[in-house]
């Protein structure tokens, strides 16, 4: 193991502490990462399965998805799971070995991997987006309902929200946390899920959320619970679903 590998093993165990208390329950396991590896490091980094995926992608992307993979890789390891390729499925989902499921993210700064094995979980969703404003303030009514518009709002003239101290940017969050509602929703439907198909409502001082479906007949009537947290500059959202739930923490 080089000096580079052990400063990383260390930081990735305590990462994985940190993360996975406040986003998801012990069954799942999170691996992240807050800068890329080394260029000399990025060949070794995929199976040629995965490889091919970005052999055509500028630096930036190559860098990024190797990353995530690496994370992916390291966190089925921690699952008690041999090294294996996680391509892409049709959707551009990431399609992991049986037996498992998953979920992938990245941003400026940010890329993670969390596993868990299948049956107990039925689903998992992670989304990681930068604490800034949406990069067009036209894009909030497309990515939102009218009620969640409502609810930002008063999220943000409370003046208990604002005491708090951390200026999160709630329109940002709200789109993270449909992201991680759909990675998680998405194995229970074949149908397409849009921004629409979900409603989001937030409870700022406790770190969660909760998405009630606005479509029916697609296997989350109950609707999922999710958790939120500010890390670092970085809005992190999560979503487990467990067996015979919506998606909860048990």
């Amino acid at each position: 193991m080089t000096e580079y590998d052990a400063r990383e093993s260390e930081q990735g165990r305590n990462d994985v502490t940190r993360g996975a208390e406040a986003l998801f329950p012990a069954s799942v396991i999170l691996v992240e990462r807050f800068h890329d590896i080394p260029d000399g490091r990025l060949p070794d980094g995929l199976f040629p399965e995965e490889r091919r995926l970005v052999d055509r992608a500028v630096d930036r992307r190559r860098r990024e998805f190797t990353t995530a993979r690496i994370c992916a890789r390291e966190a089925l390891r921690r699952l008690g799971r041999p090294a294996v390729p996680v391509p892409r499925g049709p959707s551009g989902a990431p399609l992991w070995p049986a037996g498992v499921l998953g979920s992938i993210t990245h941003c400026e700064g940010y890329r993670a991997a969390a596993v868990a094995t299948a049956g107990p979980v039925t689903g998992l969703g992670l989304d990681a987006e930068p604490n800034l404003p949406l990069a067009d303030a036209a894009m909030l009514p497309l990515i939102s309902l009218p009620a969640e518009r409502r609810h930002l709002a008063e999220i943000t003239a409370d003046p208990a929200t604002a005491a708090d101290g951390a200026e999160v940017h709630w329109e940002r969050l709200l789109f993270s946390a449909k992201e991680s509602v759909y990675k998680a929703w998405n194995p229970m439907t074949d149908r397409r899920l849009g921004f629409a198909d979900a409603e989001i409502t937030f409870s700022p001082g406790d770190g969660t959320f909760r998405a009630l479906p606005t479509v029916r007949g697609h296997g989350a009537e109950r609707g999922f619970d999710g958790t939120w947290q500010l890390r670092a500059g970085i809005l992190l959202t999560a979503v487990t679903v467990v067996s015979g739930a919506g998606g909860e923490r048990p």
